[in-house]
Formats: C-alpha cells, sequence, structure tokens
C-alpha cells in the first residue's frame, strides 16, 4: 500500500506550499477508498515552483506514462509552463496540479483548506466541500462513486455538528 509520508516530509522540508488534495484528502475525511498515489495543488508563485521542482528531484521523480528517452527538464520555468503533472518517484506516484479541475486552483483552495495531521505532519487538506467539487468536476466513474461516498459523511459530520458531538 502506498504511503504518502515519505513524499510529503520531502515537500515540507522544501517547504513546497500546496494542500492535499485527491484520494488521501478524502480518506482523511472519512472516505474508505484506496489510492494508490498522493494528489496536490501547489502554488504557482516563482519561488514555490523552484521548491517544488527542487522537492521532485530529490523524490526522482519523472513523467509516468512517458516513453524514458523524452526529454524533460524537471525545473521551475517546466512546471511554470504547464498546469497538470503526473509524476512516478521513488516512493510511488505524486501528481501536482496547478489548477485542478471543480477549483480556483491553491489561493481557493487555501481558503477553506484545514490543517490535519498525518503521523507528526501537520498538513493543509482541501475542505471535504472543495474535495467533493473536484471529484464532480473530474466526472471520471470513479470520482463519480467517490462523491456520493463524501456526500454521505458530508452528512454525518453535518449530523453529528448538529447533535453536539
Amino acid at each position: 500500500m502506498f504511503d504518502p509520508i515519505p513524499p510529503l516530509e520531502v515537500l515540507l522540508k522544501h517547504k513546497v506550499r500546496f494542500v492535499l488534495i485527491g484520494g488521501f484528502a478524502g480518506r482523511l475525511w472519512g472516505s474508505n477508498s484506496i489510492t494508490d498515489d498522493l494528489d496536490i495543488c501547489y502554488a504557482r508563485d516563482d519561488k514555490n515552483l523552484e521548491a517544488l521542482a527542487s522537492a521532485l528531484r530529490e523524490l526522482k521523480a519523472r513523467l509516468r506514462g512517458a516513453p524514458p528517452d523524452v526529454p524533460f527538464i524537471l525545473d521551475a520555468k517546466t512546471l511554470k509552463a504547464g498546469d497538470h503533472f503526473t509524476f512516478v518517484t521513488k516512493f510511488g506516484s505524486v501528481d501536482c496540479l496547478g489548477t485542478p479541475q471543480g477549483s480556483g486552483g491553491f489561493p481557493d483552495l487555501m481558503r477553506g483548506a484545514k490543517e490535519m495531521l498525518i503521523g507528526s505532519l501537520r498538513i493543509s487538506v482541501a475542505s471535504l466541500e472543495d474535495v467533493i467539487q473536484m471529484k464532480r468536476a473530474a466526472g471520471r466513474p470513479k470520482d463519480l462513486v467517490e462523491v456520493e461516498v463524501l456526500a454521505a459523511l458530508r452528512e454525518e459530520i453535518e449530523r453529528q455538528r448538529r447533535d453536539g458531538r
């Protein structure tokens, strides 16, 4: 099973500004769905792009699904020229999205993000509502199934809040 802690430690070590999104964010909100990658939404300013490129180089990131001979320079300039990158790293798959579907990107997601503990790491995690919105916008069958699971979790959380638990 994929362990998100090692790549998260590297991202934090390099002071990358990001919000955790995708399947692991859903799990932190209570979903029992299995995921085998880490999805982040990253800030797109120059300083953060430098930090992200440095972290990805330490993670030995390479483009997922691309032939090994495809030229790819992992630097801030390349990251700035794109928005969505899917990588394989020495710890597993890490997907870096500048502007995930259904969101306005990092500033938008940070407004609703909640700081959560993953092991001993403090990570900004997209709000449950934002995770649902991004999954709905992605529209893949597996995402739409997860929307139903997450919507049920949202209802349970709201019920518990109303009942004072």
